[in-house]
């Protein structure tokens, strides 16, 4: 067979069973766990005005300056330039631009979660795609509405850590710090500058790059010669003013209370522009050097920068090719598998066939359906391949009689049951 001359984009896939049963495993699990929480669902576009993530994710962060899918849409006439626009690489400023747009801090506290895919044209590498997929929340409204209190960054935290229980992932860590206020981060900022002057032409191009344009990016660096460098640099905790240390001792106390474990970190910084105070993520062992899972944080002064009134708010961004990465060693035990495979045998067994898996389904049973065509050896077989726990065979005398064989697959088991207890037979345990 020769190879197909059109693939997959590089850095995209398809998603196909019986991974996908993964995927809607973990979403399912996602949104229950979110409506406990009352988050309820934001669905934004695909793209948006590339002026929303210069201003809202920042210029000079490697998502805006290397990572975009941008173009301009031409408009019908030829003197028109036609708007820039761009793919979506991140949502927290979608959600944030929705939230201005639509006035809803008119509704006080708004607690919202996404589901969906994102854009970057980053080099691909294990759980890392140039299309992926993000879960995300964000809870922002008016500071009358509680949304700068400690309390809304502890029940994120604690929201996340029941999510990874919830799917069975142990052994998660959970990073944290603050980066503090606007002006500590600027104080701080400088300071990074002056203490990576000397030292920056031994770091990497990268590093060497973001001394000048986003110091706190250093901190993202994963190049083994210039750990030594980056572990000297000033921390954060050293500029935090009193109302920031405040704020992030009341979050500590609070994920205490309720048993969420953490570890103190002050090299964690996030590097997107609209970032304030608490800063965390969550890591697995599992996904080797890039264990990140999870990250997220506060992100006060978003609605401001993008020409809203004050809004604080808080969020986070799961990686869900990461996240369903993590859980492949548990993927057989979610795959769907039909409960029955109906065996239709003989000329026009089809259509009794087909009412038979009609009534079932009403009933909620998984049914998957045989041909006429195939002997019995055929459609047992091919029922056993599916994981079918069942096998219901449907030929005359079953018909006429209304008793029908109904085969336990896993054990070879057989009994006749009448037409109308085949549904409470089929659910019936073992």
């Amino acid at each position: 067979m020769t190879e197909p001359k059109i693939k997959a984009i590089r850095g995209t896939r398809d998603l196909l069973p019986p991974e996908t049963a993964l995927w809607n495993f973990v979403e399912a699990a996602v949104r229950d766990v979110f409506r406990v929480y009352n988050f309820q669902e934001i669905r934004t576009p695909i793209f948006e005005s590339t002026e929303l993530f210069a201003r809202g994710v920042g210029e000079e962060t490697d998502i805006v300056a290397k990572e975009m899918y941008t173009w301009v849409d031409r408009g019908r006439a030829e003197s028109d330039k036609g708007q820039s626009l761009t793919l979506r690489p991140e949502n927290t400023a979608g959600v944030v631009r929705a939230y201005i747009e639509h006035k809803l801090w008119e509704r006080g506290l708004n607690k919202l979660y996404y589901i969906g895919p994102q854009f970057r044209r980053e080099r691909p590498q294990k759980g890392r795609y140039r299309q992926f997929y993000q879960i995300g929340a964000e809870m922002i409204g008016p500071a009358t509405a509680g949304s700068e209190s400690p309390a809304r960054d502890a029940e994120i935290l604690e929201l996340l850590a029941t999510l990874l229980d919830r799917l069975g992932i142990k052994g998660w860590t959970l990073q944290l710090n603050s980066i503090g206020c606007a002006d500590d981060r600027a104080k701080y900022n400088e300071a990074l500058r002056q203490a990576l002057d000397p030292v920056k032409d031994k770091m990497c191009e990268d590093c060497q790059r973001r001394a000048a344009t986003n110091p706190l990016r250093v901190f993202d660096c994963k190049v083994p010669e210039d750990q030594p460098i980056i572990e000297k640099l000033p921390r954060i905790s050293q500029y935090l003013d009193e109302p920031c240390r405040q704020h992030f001792a009341a979050v500590k106390d609070i994920l205490k209370s309720v048993g969420v474990a953490f570890q103190e970190n002050d090299r964690l910084v996030r590097g997107l522009d609209y970032y304030t105070r608490t800063a965390f993520e969550f890591t697995h062992g599992a996904l080797g050097a890039q264990n990140a899972i999870l990250g997220g944080g506060r992100y006060d002064g978003l609605s401001e920068s993008l020409g809203g009134p004050p809004a604080p708010g808080i969020g986070f961004a799961i990686g869900e090719d990461r996240l369903v990465l993590a859980l492949q060693e548990s993927a057989g035990a979610v795959q769907s598998k039909p409960d029955v495979y109906i065996a239709p045998l003989g000329h026009g067994m089809d259509a009794h066939a087909a009412q038979l898996a009609r009534a079932l389904r009403h009933h909620d049973i998984v049914v998957e359906l045989g041909d006429e065509n195939f002997r019995m050896k055929k459609s047992l077989e091919t029922g056993s391949k599916l994981g079918a726990r069942f096998a219901l065979i449907v030929g005359e005398n079953e018909i006429r009689s209304g008793l029908f064989a109904l085969k336990n697959l896993e054990t070879g088991e057989q009994i006749s049951v009448p037409r109308a207890e085949l549904a409470a037979k089929i659910i019936q345990k073992p």
